[in-house]
């Protein structure tokens, strides 16, 4: 692959409104591995669920609107962060109970290390570092919802985990919201084509971030709720 290659946006070019849903990513080497981690996890519902939210993620034309964008890079890392990764996690839980505070602690610096605006730009325009930035989104992810997910983790402690996982991701989307210019030069013209200001974008991704993205906390929080209601009722009187 040629150097020229590698210093691109992945998924290519930011896409018009009239192109986009021709814009499917059909990465050879990104099929192949979604292929693989779906035959690895045939026989988990969890699992194959969390490939096909990938799939949307990196496959879909969502992955070229991402890269004109930067509201659509944030429903990117959501479906990743809050979607992928808890599927995933529920396939393999942690070994053993533990705190879910240092896997939080490392979520959230994960998380805003690569919305500082120089790692931002750098991941979005250059493959490597676009993956490395993807990799390490999702893996802190997945050990943040392994620790939270466990079996046996205290439902009270779980809980905060998932509301300091949101709180996190709010203020990032807050700050975001209220910047008074714009961050990402990655970004600086294509919002436009879209009928957007690159401001207005920026604010549209950290309101995204900021509300909706605590959609799927709040389902997680449901679910961990209703374990913890379900194993109270069901001990002895």
């Amino acid at each position: 692959m040629t150097s020229d290659a590698w210093t691109r946006i992945y998924c290519g070019p930011a896409p018009l409104p009239n192109e986009l849903w021709l814009r499917w990513n059909l990465d050879p080497g990104l099929l192949i591995a979604l292929t693989l981690m779906a035959f690895l996890m045939r026989r988990s519902p969890s699992g194959l669920l969390g490939v096909a939210a990938l799939a949307v993620a990196f496959v879909s034309p969502l992955c070229a609107l991402s890269a004109a964008l930067f509201s659509a890079r944030v429903v990117h890392h959501v479906l990743i962060m809050a979607v992928a990764a808890p599927l995933l996690a529920l396939v393999r839980p942690a070994r053993k109970e533990s705190s879910p505070g240092p896997a939080l602690v490392m979520f959230t610096i994960v998380l805003w290390a690569w919305h500082w605006p120089v790692a931002y730009d750098f991941a979005l325009g250059w493959v490597p570092a676009y993956w490395l930035m993807q990799a390490t989104l999702l893996v802190a992810a997945v050990v943040f919802w392994r620790r939270v997910l466990h079996p046996q983790q205290a439902e009270g402690s779980a809980l905060l985990a998932i509301l300091g996982a949101w709180m996190q991701m709010a203020l990032l989307g807050a700050l975001l919201t209220f910047a008074p210019e714009t961050l990402y030069a990655i970004h600086a013209t294509a919002p436009l084509a879209w009928s957007l200001s690159p401001l207005a974008d920026q604010q549209l991704g950290g309101l995204l971030m900021w509300v909706p993205a605590g959609l799927p906390f709040l389902v997680w929080g449901v679910l961990v709720a209703r374990r913890g209601w379900r194993t109270l009722s069901e001990r002895p009187a």
